[in-house]
């Protein structure tokens, strides 16, 4: 994600795109860091769009972390229905 706009940055600052050389150094750093976020912007969605494509059943959980997850769901639901009792605050 950083390699590309890394990339257009430099590529208009040392003049390698085409075009560039006319541009004053006001638009450069306009254009360029405007093309900068536009790419990474891209490269986010594109990661969105295959994390979406990506079938839900593909992956199973692992038996022993959801042995521990539901221990732990029931240890503290029993916790949370026994009275509170007061805390006795120590000098």
């Amino acid at each position: 994600m950083w390699a590309a706009s890394l990339a257009i940055l430099y590529g208009f600052n040392h003049n390698l795109l085409p075009g560039s050389t006319n541009l004053s150094p006001y638009s450069t750093t306009l254009v360029s860091g405007f093309l900068a976020v536009i790419s990474v912007n891209i490269v986010i969605v594109f990661y969105i769009f295959m994390a979406m494509r990506e079938p839900a059943d593909k992956h199973v959980p692992d038996p022993k972390f959801l042995a521990e997850a539901k221990a732990s769901m029931k240890q503290s639901t029993g916790e949370s229905q026994q009275p509170n009792k007061p805390i006795k605050k120590q000098d």
